[in-house]
């Protein structure tokens, strides 16, 4: 095993041979293995060793066990211990869930702080095929079933095409010693359940179970490939991203073949689950909304338009005193300038009378039942049905702020102006306001 791992090393991930490498190490036998593999190939590497606080006096000895091997090797060593009980109640998911975002944020955190180039850990294919049943359990998509990653960012996992048998194998004939974790032997987790009880069905149906599935792993591993080679042609024509967030364009996805898996492809990255509501969005009426936990995806007039979710706050309102020539607000720069006559008009500019003027000015978003003037027309109007007939979509009406005198609306920012403000022939003052964002 030795000289396959060096040869796997030397043709599929030839970086590590000059890098710097971070060893995520439990003290059970695959990860004891990759270090003495490490070893023997004269890698630079350290160890990092996670105790979670689960087992008492067991996770202590794994501890001991790991910072002893280190010693023994003259190799850095870095550990951590985690409350790890008090952090899955906390944010509410499992202590296997708990354990793989601890582990993983300590991890990427050490590797920035201590300059490492990657992440090793020891997952090999029994570890994949596991994942693929869990996976096909719990349902999932392609990449799913394409198992798990050998490389993903700064995480390389080496060991992914040698089986547990060739590991222990390989422990034995070396004489390594290794810490067996006494939760492995429980059945009460699924991933345990699937390597005791469903794998052995399948290896005494085929022997080469293992082996047939690698084969077959590659092939979904290509497929999946071809549908990511298929999404990057298309997606210059289908997505655009503007400062909300992505359009997508409703006629071309209902052209192109498969537009469901498409749609899966594109915002899977996004939290939803719903995937029959997704699809029905490209004929639903203008304004619907499908949610994610993170994201919502709303029905425009010929753009489904993806966007976070917009949090409930309160509206901010934002004073402009008379004496300030400039005002820089979140929304954007405002500036104040008298001038002699109205110049060229511009979306970012409006000229008020300013004998009209109370101050402070008020910016602020706009709220349901305001309404205004605007310029150019007779009468008033509601903002809710300008926005209708200027075809703003929901993230454009969210994010558009008025700038105010008292409770009337002056300016529509970026928009329309308001006719009450406007410059008559007996105005004597004028004031150029401009808004940059």
């Amino acid at each position: 095993m030795d000289k396959a791992f060096k040869y796997l090393i030397k043709t599929q991930f030839p970086y590590l041979g000059n890098a710097r490498l971070l060893l995520a190490v439990s003290g059970g036998i695959d990860s004891v293995v990759l270090v003495n593999l490490c070893h023997h190939a004269n890698l630079d590497f350290a160890i990092a060793h996670c105790n979670f606080n689960l087992r008492g006096k067991e996770s202590d000895g794994d501890e001991a066990f790991v910072k002893k091997l280190a010693t023994q090797m003259e190799i850095p060593f870095f550990n951590q211990r985690f409350n790890t009980e008090i952090y899955a109640e906390e944010y509410r998911v499992s202590i296997q869930m708990a354990c793989r975002d601890l582990r993983y944020e300590w991890f990427e955190e050490l590797r920035v702080q201590e300059k490492f180039d990657f992440i090793l850990t020891a997952h090999h294919a029994n570890d994949d095929l596991e994942t693929f049943f869990i996976n096909l359990i719990r349902g999932t998509g392609l990449e799913g079933l394409s198992g798990i990653q050998a490389e993903n960012n700064k995480i390389v996992r080496p060991l992914l095409k040698f089986s547990r048998k060739e590991i222990q194998q390989y422990a034995e004939e070396n004489k390594i010693s290794w810490r067996e974790d006494s939760s492995n032997a429980s059945t009460k987790y699924l991933r345990n359940k699937i390597r005791h009880d469903l794998v052995p069905v399948f290896e005494e149906l085929n022997p080469d179970f293992l082996q047939s599935f690698m084969q077959t792993q590659e092939y979904l591993q290509e497929n999946q490939e071809l549908v990511e080679d298929y999404i990057s042609l298309i997606y210059p024509e289908l997505v655009q991203k503007n400062k909300f967030g992505y359009e997508l364009d409703i006629a071309f996805l209902k052209k192109i073949p498969h537009t469901k898996s498409v749609l899966y492809q594109l915002l899977k990255s996004f939290g939803f689950s719903e995937w029959n509501d997704v699809y029905h969005l490209l004929d639903a009426q203008a304004g619907k909304i499908v949610f994610s936990p993170t994201h919502r995806l709303i029905k425009d007039r010929e753009k489904l338009i993806l966007t976070e979710r917009v949090k409930d706050v309160e509206d901010k309102v934002f004073k402009i005193e008379e004496n300030e020539d400039f005002a820089m607000l979140p929304m954007g720069t405002f500036s104040f300038c008298e001038v002699g006559e109205m110049g060229e008009k511009s979306l970012q500019s409006i000229y008020v009378n300013a004998e009209m003027l109370s101050y402070p000015l008020i910016v602020r978003k706009w709220r349901e039942g305001d309404y205004f003037y605007p310029f150019g027309m007779k009468g008033k109007k509601k903002l809710s049905d300008f926005f209708k007939d200027k075809k703003l979509s929901l993230p454009q009406k969210e994010n558009t702020w008025l700038l105010c005198s008292g409770n009337k609306i002056v300016w529509v920012i970026n928009h329309r102006a308001d006719n009450r403000f406007a410059i008559t022939s007996p105005t004597q003052k004028i004031i150029k306001i401009t808004c940059n964002s």
